[in-house]
């Protein structure tokens, strides 16, 4: 069985009462585990955000909206025998709370000296199921068994979604789950005389009696950005840190509108969030594609299943206009050498090897980074290393791939040194983020290191510059460019591109026509 493992937070700890969340994903099946896993992250943190938030004041109406997965519930534990549901009674419902609750047994199974109402609910498993909603005490009086449901189903529903409110809180929570449970008892009962069911959504607008439910106004719902986050991942399967990245994205955009509903968001909310960006001197680029693009995207994913009607960002864009100044460029041959001498002093095998990998092959530097020990080896007697999803994440499919090792790499003793390690990763000095990758602090180690190098020049990115330069000189010495795009991970550039494989040995060709830079004069031979 597969299971989610989070360290909690160190601010959080005291309040979640344990280090670690461990989620089970109740399944065996490694696809749709992965699917799960995403799906279980993001409630995991949504969890832990509410719990940031500290202890909140709900509204009658709130109250009403968290709750009503109850409804739901009640009419499909129902719904092949509607006629069967008698032990909530309708004609009593008016005087549930006027029937005091004083005393209340724990979830842990003892305790009975305090009202639930009173006391603050017990985190607990992020995965702890919802109470059983057709058991009963039969030896309980009809109030008391339906006040039991109304009372236990509100605190597995606080603990399991983390929220913290006040007594008064609870209490709207506990009277909301009555009404979600009444209205769909009456549902149910229209039902068995042969009147349809009533909409699976509690109507806030008008409260059912006990003569049958009122259909006058359609119900109102509440698809919150959290509702819509949910559903992309599910639909999408993201990476975890883009999962990390976006849902920090609609925090700040739902921070600033002051709610949580994608359906109350409009076009002049997002006109005045990116303005506000602006003003606070955010750069365009990252207003566009950091915060306006993931947000257009999670909306269109609920507007293409009919859970909004339109999306907002669709039409919120931002003109970029490329700086001259900013543009990035690649290593000139000189700098080249200065980074790949000083690499060849290092001991840190991170240092001493991934500048020479992203060198001669064009890869990202947070692919070299997860290199493992299996990843190099030989294939119809080319040495070739592959950048495997089994090795960490990458950025997309194109990017699981192998290629040839330059000479330049052999002859310097890259090969010597893969054999030092058995198994697994070759730069164990680069801990893993808490994404799985070793490239997140790769970046930050290598870059400082190489700007220390006197390369201090903003245009020149002291890792991804590599890239760049690879394809410079695919272009100088007149390599296929078909042929890079493959050893880049880069998507073909046309159908037929796409067709067949690219044989180690035709990669090797046109790599060695790179030559080794000579490192005792600062240039190319």
């Amino acid at each position: 069985m597969y299971w989610l493992r989070r360290r909690v937070p160190a601010d959080l700890v005291a309040i979640v009462g344990k280090r670690e969340e461990l989620v089970s994903l109740r399944t065996k099946d490694a696809e749709e585990a992965k699917k799960r896993h995403l799906a279980a992250l993001a409630e995991v943190e949504a969890r832990w955000d509410t719990l940031r938030a500290g202890p909140a004041t709900i509204s009658e109406r709130e109250a009403l909206e968290i709750v009503r997965e109850f409804y739901d519930r009640w009419i499909e534990l129902h719904r092949e025998e509607p006629g069967s549901q008698t032990q909530w009674r309708t004609d009593l419902f008016e005087g549930l709370w006027q029937v005091p609750y004083i005393i209340v047994p724990f979830a842990s199974g003892g305790g009975h000296d305090r009202d639930l109402l009173e006391r603050p609910p017990q985190t607990t498993h992020i995965s702890a199921p919802p109470p059983d909603l057709g058991a009963f005490d039969p030896n309980a009086t009809p109030i008391r068994r339906m006040q039991d449901l109304c009372v236990e189903g509100a605190e597995a529903l606080l603990k399991r979604r983390g929220l913290r409110t006040d007594a008064l809180g609870r209490s709207k929570v506990v009277k909301a789950i009555g009404k979600m449970l009444q209205q769909a008892s009456l549902a149910l009962a229209a039902s068995a005389k042969g009147d349809g069911f009533w909409p699976t959504a509690f109507a806030t607008s008008e409260p059912p009696t006990a003569s049958g439910p009122v259909q006058k106004k359609k119900a109102q719902t509440t698809f919150s950005i959290d509702d819509a986050f949910k559903l992309w991942i599910a639909e999408k399967r993201p990476r975890e840190r883009t999962i990390y990245e976006w849902k920090r994205v609609l925090n700040e955009l739902a921070t600033f509108v002051g709610h949580r509903d994608a359906d109350r968001l409009s076009v002049d909310d997002l006109l005045r969030w990116k303005n506000a960006l602006l003003e606070a001197k955010r750069a365009p680029k990252t207003i566009r594609d950091a915060k306006i693009a993931p947000v257009r995207a999670i909306l269109q994913v609920a507007v293409e299943n009919r859970k909004l009607d339109a999306n907002p960002a669709e039409k919120v864009t931002l003109t970029v206009k490329k700086v001259a100044a900013e543009a990035r460029r690649d290593f000139t041959d000189p700098e080249a050498v200065t980074v790949l001498k000083a690499a060849m002093k290092e001991k840190s095998p991170s240092l001493r090897w991934v500048p020479w990998i992203c060198a001669y092959s064009g890869a990202r530097l947070s692919e070299a980074c997860q290199l493992r020990r299996e990843d190099v080896h030989e294939h119809e007697g080319v040495w070739v290393m592959r950048f495997a999803a089994e090795a960490g994440p990458l950025k997309n499919a194109n990017s699981e791939r192998a290629l040839p090792l330059h000479p330049a790499l052999i002859e310097n003793g890259f090969l010597d040194f893969t054999k030092t390690v058995k198994s697994g990763p070759l730069f164990t000095d680069l801990p893993p983020d808490k994404f799985g990758k070793r490239g997140g602090n790769g970046t930050k180690v290598i870059g400082r290191w190489v700007r220390k190098l006197g390369l201090t020049d903003t245009r020149l990115a002291p890792n991804h510059s590599w890239r760049h330069r690879f394809k410079t000189l695919g272009r100088r010495y007149d390599l296929r460019l078909d042929i890079v795009d493959a050893m880049t991970g880069h998507a073909a550039k046309n159908v037929g591109n796409a067709y067949g494989i690219y044989p180690m040995a035709a990669m090797l060709r046109e790599l060695e026509k790179i030559p080794i830079l000579k490192l005792d004069k600062g240039s190319s031979a």
